[in-house]
């Protein structure tokens, strides 16, 4: 029994990318998928491209909004499916990621949430770097960056509920800040494979609008404490929770080629 997934994507004058983000997810064929498109009122062929898929989509609507997350907050709130994620209109997700995603949480039915790993992509595809992530420690997450790929991640239904979902007003870093609140009630699971393949070039979101993502950052770090975090603390501790997550990395990394020479 497969359980069902809703896959959320959001989308605005993405007609470049998301007719490669549709079929990301739809031609996995997992046979248990609720799609759902919102597009915030495309001027581009966005629409065009959606509604050739249409018969592979649960739900989908085009009109003016107010932004990504408000796009989707609508779009979960017509979600039906045991296992929730979402994924931008200009990232895809692996041809496996689905079949593991619902064959962890029903291997592990206490498991609330995971994330895998995600490659970056520029915008042709092309692959920028295989960025292979950690498990979820607090204090290094606030103070690093939020290093959960938010394309790999996947929860269960209850647990967005039971947090509240999205907030509305951040605009930038919502996933960060659900992820924050979910991270006090369940446990950040983490899968060492690759689920998803992140679109970095200047236009994305989180890098043209970097001021404002670092404000809504702090924001959730400075809530997170119960307490303002001064200048010089947040560049030190930043400093030296990346010095700890690299130096952590390295040495996975290190211990998996010893592994692999010794297999071979």
């Amino acid at each position: 029994m497969y359980p069902k997934i809703s896959v959320v994507v959001p989308s605005f004058n993405q007609g470049r990318y998301i007719e490669q983000t549709l079929c990301s997810v739809i031609y996995q064929n997992y046979p248990n998928l609720e799609l759902i498109v919102i597009d915030g009122g495309s001027a581009d062929d966005s629409v065009e491209i959606i509604q050739d898929y249409r018969r592979r989509i649960a739900y989908w609507v085009s009109e003016p909004d107010g932004g990504q997350t408000q796009g989707l907050i609508k779009g979960f709130h017509h979600a039906t499916g045991d296992i929730l994620c979402w994924l931008n209109a200009d990232d895809m997700h692996e041809p496996h990621t689905l079949e593991v995603a619902a064959k962890f949480f029903t291997a592990n039915p206490r498991a609330r949430f995971v994330y895998g790993n995600a490659t970056w992509i520029d915008r042709e595809g092309q692959v920028l770097r295989y960025r292979r992530e950690m498990e979820y420690y607090r204090w290094l997450w606030l103070y690093a960056y939020n290093y959960i790929p938010q394309p790999a991640s996947f929860w269960r239904r209850d647990l967005y509920e039971e947090v509240g979902g999205l907030d509305s007003q951040y605009t930038l870093t919502m996933d960060a800040d659900l992820f924050a609140r979910i991270a006090r009630v369940a446990r950040l699971c983490h899968l060492d494979i690759p689920l998803a393949r992140f679109r970095y070039y200047p236009e994305q979101r989180n890098r043209a609008y970097r001021t404002r993502s670092d404000e809504e950052q702090y924001d959730i770090l400075c809530r997170e404490l119960n307490r303002e975090v001064g200048g010089v603390e947040k560049i030190v501790m930043r400093c030296l929770a990346r010095s700890v997550r690299f130096s952590y990395l390295t040495l996975c990394m290190r211990t998996a080629s010893v592994g692999n020479m010794k297999r071979a």
